[in-house]
């Protein structure tokens, strides 16, 4: 396979994986936008993690949050918990790199904030473990995964929305990812402010 067929495989097999999450993705993606609006509406904020490709997801949606998505508005408020290297590195250095995102959880989640958990598996350790965090703190999580769910799919409450990419390649899966990310931007601002006058 040359260069120009390999760059078309792998547009044809994104292309792909977003045409059959559509229809299994579209209600819990819809449902998680009310659980992020309600949140805001009363007060609350979102924390956001997860590793590597899915912590710069997490900072990703902070970032559309706190600045804006494609409409001007006020800023609302989210946190990455990916960003603070000190904070990163003095947890797992005093205690375990499983605890990185939990003990921020802890100390800044409240009821009535929603953890919005990335992992492509669903087994990283440190994201599970802020799921626990976060329903002891009274919080809800909305989860970005894929395969079968993995550990973070029976973590997770009957008030949790969990979004699950029907996929197995960690990139197909980053993919569809952001794409869900740049939706619940939009169904934000889109309940925030209404549908955009042409």
């Amino acid at each position: 396979m040359n260069l120009i067929e390999r760059v078309t495989q792998n547009f044809i097999s994104s292309i792909e994986t977003k045409r059959e999450a559509l229809p299994v993705l579209l209600e819990p993606i819809a449902n998680a936008s009310r659980l992020i609006i309600t949140s805001f509406l009363e007060g609350g904020k979102i924390l956001s993690c997860g590793n590597g490709g899915s912590a710069a997801d997490a900072q990703h949606f902070s970032s559309e949050m706190l600045n804006r998505f494609e409409r001007e508005r006020p800023g609302l408020p989210a946190i990455a918990l990916t960003t603070d290297t000190s904070t990163l590195t003095s947890i797992a250095n005093d205690y375990d790199f499983d605890e990185v995102f939990a003990k921020q959880v802890h100390a800044l989640g409240q009821s009535g904030d929603i953890l919005l958990a990335i992992t492509t598996s669903g087994n990283s350790e440190n994201i599970n473990a802020a799921v626990g965090a976060a329903h002891e703190r009274g919080m809800l999580v909305v989860a970005l995964s894929g395969r079968d769910g993995g550990r973070l799919g029976s973590l997770l409450s009957p008030a949790d929305v969990e979004i699950r990419v029907p996929a197995d390649t960690t990139a197909r899966i980053q993919e569809v990812h952001l794409l869900i990310i740049h939706c619940l931007c939009d169904l934000v601002d889109q309940q925030l402010l209404g549908e955009e006058v042409e």
